[in-house]
This record gives C-alpha cells, sequence and structure tokens, in this order.
C-alpha cells in the first residue's frame, strides 16, 4: 500500500533551483514523484508552473516529504482550511504546530486566504477574531498564551518564497549572493550603495547590525557619517560596541589602542570601564550628551537625529551602560521590533547580533553581511537567512567605501540639480 499526494510549483522554478530541490528532497527521503504538467516559460519575466505527485509507502513518510516541500514553496494543489488547536497554557503549543519560515506565507481559515502577519522563521501563527475580522501572526513561543488559537500541520498553509527570474540584476537576486572571500570590487560596493539609496527614496528603513571591530577598525566615523546624513534609520549592537564608540570620543581609543597612533597608552586598557562609569554617572548616553560629554561618533548621532538604538546585554559584559537591555527577553523583543521594520539591513561585524537579528528577518528584506571572518558570513546563511549577501572583508574599508559611493552620489544630484537651476 502506498500514499499519494499531489502538491505543485510555481513562479521561477528553475532559475531558484526550486525543481532540482523539490525532486531532490522526494529522492532523498525514499519517496516517488511523477510530474503530471510541467509547463516550461518561455521568456525571461515568464514564470513556469508544475505540478507533481508524490508518493511513499507509509503515510509518516509522506507527511515528512511534504513538509521539506513545504519549506521551499511546494503547495499542496487541494488546499484545506488550516488546523488550529487551542493552546493549553501560556508558553504552551499544541503538539505538532506548525513551524514558520522566515518567507511570505498565507494561512487558509474558513475557505479565505490570510497574510500572516510579522513574519520570521521558527515561530508558531496564531489566529486571531478581531471586529475586522480574523488575522494570522506569528508569535514566539515564549509569548504564547492560553487559549491562543495555534495553526497545526501543514494543511492550508501556503509558503511564498522569494524567486530569482532570469535577468536578475544587482546584488539582491534572489539566492545570488553567497560568500564571497575576496576583498569586495569597487562595483560591488557601489550596487550595495545604490541599494541603500533606493531603499530610502522609497520610504524604506535601514538597519545597522553593527559590532565593536567597526570600531576598532576605524569605520565609526563613516558609519557616523551615515547616521547624520540619514541612510540610518536603526541599530541594532551590544554595550561593547556603544562603549568603545563613546570611548573614542573621550580618549582617542577604542579597547585601549590609541585610534590614532594605534599604540596603547599607558592606562589605555581602563578607558572602556572609565568611559561607562562617567555615562552612568550622567545618568545614560542621551543625557550625556545633553551635558556635553559625548560630542562625537555614532551614539553621539543617533542622540542628535532620534535614531533609535538597541543596545542587547551579554553575559561578558562590563557595566554595562545604563542603555543595555540586560533581560534577554526584552531585548529579542526589542530586536524584533526593529527586524520587522526593515526594508534593508546592513549587518557589519559581530557574529551575535547578525543571527540574532537574522533569525527575526523576513526573507524579503534585503540583507548584506560583512565580516572578516568567514564563519560570521556562513553561519548567517545556514541559519536560513538566504537572501543574504555575505562578504568576507575588513570593516574598516567596507564602511568607509559605503559612505564615500552614498554621499558622493548625493553630491553628483547636487550638482545636477544646480545646472538645472542655471539652465
Amino acid at each position: 500500500m502506498t500514499f499519494t499526494r499531489t502538491v505543485e510549483l510555481d513562479g521561477h522554478i528553475i532559475d531558484s533551483g526550486m525543481m532540482q530541490q523539490a525532486m531532490g528532497i522526494v529522492m532523498d527521503l525514499d519517496g516517488d514523484f511523477d510530474v503530471e504538467q510541467f509547463d516550461v516559460g518561455r521568456q525571461k519575466d515568464e514564470p513556469s508552473y508544475c505540478r507533481m505527485s508524490v508518493t511513499a509507502d507509509d503515510r509518516e513518510t509522506l507527511q515528512e516529504i511534504l513538509h521539506e516541500l513545504h519549506q521551499i514553496g511546494a503547495n499542496l494543489t487541494d488546499p484545506v482550511d488550516a488546523r488550529v488547536e487551542a493552546s493549553p497554557a501560556d508558553r504552551v503549543v499544541p503538539v505538532g504546530f506548525y513551524s514558520t519560515t522566515n518567507h511570505p506565507t498565507d494561512v487558509r481559515y474558513r475557505g479565505e486566504w490570510l497574510p500572516v502577519e510579522n513574519i520570521e522563521m521558527d515561530c508558531a501563527i496564531v489566529i486571531e477574531e478581531t471586529d475586522d475580522g480574523p488575522r494570522a501572526h506569528t508569535k514566539v513561543l515564549n509569548g504564547i498564551e492560553e487559549g491562543d488559537l495555534v495553526v497545526t500541520d501543514e494543511a492550508g498553509i501556503r509558503v511564498k518564497p522569494p524567486e530569482r527570474p532570469r535577468d536578475a540584476s544587482g546584488p539582491f537576486g534572489f539566492m545570488q549572493g553567497g560568500v564571497s572571500s575576496e576583498r569586495p570590487s569597487e562595483s560591488l560596493i557601489g550596487e550595495v550603495a545604490d541599494a541603500l539609496r533606493e531603499t530610502k527614496a522609497d520610504g524604506g528603513n535601514v538597519l545597522v547590525v553593527a559590532g565593536p571591530a567597526l570600531i576598532h577598525s576605524g569605520g565609526g566615523d563613516a558609519l557616523a557619517e551615515l547616521v547624520r546624513e540619514g541612510y540610518v534609520d536603526m541599530i541594532s549592537a551590544g554595550n561593547g560596541f556603544a562603549t568603545h564608540d563613546i570611548e573614542r570620543g573621550l580618549y582617542g581609543t577604542s579597547l585601549g589602542m590609541d585610534m590614532e597612533t594605534m599604540e596603547h597608552p599607558r592606562k589605555g586598557h581602563k578607558h572602556h570601564i572609565y568611559t561607562i562609569s562617567e555615562v552612568i554617572r550622567a545618568g545614560g548616553i542621551a543625557e550625556a550628551v545633553e551635558e556635553g560629554l559625548i560630542e562625537s561618533g555614532v551614539m553621539y548621532e543617533c542622540v542628535k537625529h532620534d535614531v533609535p538604538y538597541v543596545l542587547a546585554g551579554s553575559i561578558r559584559d562590563d557595566g554595562p551602560l545604563p542603555d543595555t537591555i540586560t533581560d534577554t527577553i526584552e531585548a529579542q523583543n526589542a530586536i524584533r521590533e526593529q527586524a520587522h521594520r526593515a526594508d534593508m539591513v546592513l549587518m557589519l561585524s559581530t557574529l551575535l547580533h547578525s543571527v540574532a537579528v537574522g533569525n527575526c528577518l523576513p526573507s524579503t528584506a534585503k540583507t548584506v553581511c560583512v565580516d572578516i571572518n568567514p564563519a560570521t558570513v556562513t553561519q548567517l546563511l545556514d541559519r536560513g537567512s538566504s537572501q543574504a549577501i555575505g562578504m568576507v572583508t575588513d570593516i574598516g574599508t567596507f564602511v568607509p567605501t559605503l559612505a564615500e559611493k552614498v554621499l558622493e552620489a548625493d553630491d553628483d544630484n547636487d550638482d545636477n540639480d544646480d545646472d538645472n537651476d542655471d539652465n
């Protein structure tokens, strides 16, 4: 006895590799498939369509195959309403609950497809009745409340991974990123700069995820300039990043090293803890800016230009600064709120914060991850942020070059405007 279900794949399934992935999944899990219909798009912007029946020797194997196919965007041809089950207690989900991907997702409820709001990976989907009708949204497991209607199984779920059309251009074609260990060319950084400018021109939000190495490597001034010129809407970092950014303004050092001479002055190793002490004395970063203690740097520009920041704490933090969120769940929620509002994300030399933010991002967010350590970039991509572009390079070179190209384009536009006025 065998068990069979029919699935369909629609879109740029050849260029994105979805067709190959689907067949590989079935074979790897000891199933069989029969292609019932395959319509190939014959133009660059024309999608393809495939309908295939999937067969397995037992129901459990078929369910496992369908689960894996579902994750890449293959959907059942005979959708039914999603199964929902009330949560038995706070922070307890029903057995077999549906765990989300980071791709745009719809859920079928009472015969209607509902878009899932605030999509991110590894969450539950909750159906909520409102005065305007039912809505579907994600909830992290620790946010589940007793009685929440939680979606279970894959039935009635439709996942839509971003596609890569055959003529995709620029660095953000789906799955075009990967990891490059070569120093990124100026043309590639220029394309990232163009994407940054386009995001802002379209009214989008740019989130920068930064580690302390950005300050150590001399990239702080360039990032501060991008904040000052309005190209950064949010910053997600840790206690170390903010501390060394402020330390540089107060003492000219970062982690005790003189940023001009690259030498270690006497007692320089104490500068970061002196910095934290002075900010605590002032009452916080904003208060230290107001009283004139902090007069430059990334955090200074954030305060002056009302750019919100999240400083998520760590068990190894010194101090920490008063602005650091030391409650892990509170920090996660603050990061999640930023991620859900981000249209483009620059992850700059920080493994832990990049992965944390990446876990909260939808796959539709343009993401660039830059680090001198290849493990940072590959781990981000391996965790499911397939839309990310990875560059293995010196952050102290990347950020100044990026800022130069972004602001250079501004100067060119201003010159063109002046020429038009003269005419």
